[in-house]
Order: C-alpha cells, then structure tokens, then sequence
C-alpha cells in the first residue's frame, strides 16, 4: 500500500503507513500540523497542533493547551482522497513528511494537489 500524492502534472507513491501535513495560516501565521495514518480503509488523520485559531479555523471542541499549543485528535473517519488547495496567495504551500523526505504542495497558484492511498498509484 502507498500513499500516493499528484501535484504539479505528476504523481508521486510513497511507501509508507503514515505521514505529517503542516502549513501557516495565512492571516495570523500560526502552524497548524497532522499526524495521518495511510490504511487500507484510507487516510486518516490521528493527531493534530495548532498554535492558535485563525479566520475560519477555530480550535475544535475538547483541544487541549500545552506548552502554548493546542493538541486534539480528529474525529474525521478515514477519507477516500484529500486536496490541498493550492491558491498561490498564502506566502507558503503544505509541507508533507513522510520516511524522513519532506515535500512542499501547494506553494504556487495552481490545481490542489491529491493524497490517496492505493497499491497502484495509477489511478
């Protein structure tokens, strides 16, 4: 099983069971940061930080402050595929790390890029 990423005209597989999503919001430049598991039922994410809310990201309900960070588990059942916008007018992509390598998505305006799991990334 792989967790397979289409950005920029290509697809990439990454062979791996799980992988971190990270990004700034956009207005107030704080870090948000998931922990995802790749499952054969598909993505799902288990554990999440931010370091503050933002315009139309509120911390969720049952988060909790450590260390000046919120810390939850999303209760978001596992998704088929996922998009992350890529509008270019952020100052900064998504950042997905995955057995040590790390990629940035998203960074230039352009079609969202496309995480799904599968055994061939073909599709």
């Amino acid at each position: 099983m792989s967790l397979c990423v289409a950005a920029a005209g290509s697809v990439l597989a990454l062979a791996v069971t799980g992988f971190e999503l990270s990004w700034t919001h956009s207005v107030t430049r704080g870090l948000w940061w998931e922990r995802w598991e790749v499952t054969e039922d598909g993505l799902r994410p288990v554990e999440a930080r931010i370091e503050g809310s933002g315009a139309g990201m509120e911390v969720p309900e049952g988060a909790r402050l450590s260390d000046g960070v919120w810390r939850y588990t999303p209760t978001l059942p596992p998704q088929r595929e996922v998009f992350l916008a890529a509008s270019g007018a952020t100052g900064g992509g998504w950042t997905l790390c995955a057995a040590g390598r790390c990629l940035e998505l998203g960074a230039e305006a352009g079609p969202p890029a496309r995480l799904w799991q599968a055994e061939d990334c073909g599709g």
